[in-house]
């Protein structure tokens, strides 16, 4: 049986150890031990973490499969944004799914909350950043209706990074 549920603070190990686990089989190969372990340190800290986790414009969804932890993701809007997108925007920082469980169509699952979440809210457009080499999840993304819209810089240890822009516009 397969449940999504919101994050509390009681899930912050949880969260962290699928954050370092699923970060880490995603862009291991094409980075440096030294960049992928400065990156993971700065942003699956405990304390950043769980300052994430009290953040009223942020929202952490785990995805569970009979118990087992399969996925995540992290909504915000407003302030809590990355880049500033305003107020009728939600941004997708954050969706990993466990390598054991890929193919299943959870991704597409957790994209359908996102875009839910988005219209409930009376947001105009969903988007996300994602690396430029991260093929497999730009045609994923592509697929479900997000669109190139722009680049932003991203910071992997010393080396500078390019993540696309990626929008889905809603029908209001």
């Amino acid at each position: 049986m397969t449940t999504i549920r919101k994050a509390a603070a009681g899930d912050l190990q949880k969260l962290r150890e699928i954050s370092i686990e699923t970060f880490r089989d995603t862009f291991a190969r094409e980075n440096t031990p030294e960049n992928l372990n400065a990156y993971m340190n700065q942003a699956f800290d405990e304390q950043k973490l769980a300052l994430e986790l009290t953040e009223p414009n942020s929202t952490f969804y785990l995805l569970e499969i009979e118990g087992q932890l399969a996925g995540f993701l992290k909504l915000n809007v407003g302030q809590a944004q990355s880049e500033a997108m305003g107020d009728e925007a939600l941004e997708i920082e954050r969706l990993y799914i466990r390598r054991a469980f890929k193919r299943r169509g959870l991704g597409r699952q957790l994209i359908e909350l996102a875009l839910h979440e988005a219209r409930e809210q009376g947001k105009r457009k969903v988007w996300l950043g994602v690396w430029e080499k991260n093929t497999a999840a730009i045609a994923f993304y592509e697929c479900l209706g997000f669109v190139r819209t722009g680049e932003h810089a991203f910071q992997m240890g010393d080396e500078e990074q390019i993540d696309w822009i990626l929008v889905r516009s809603l029908s209001v």
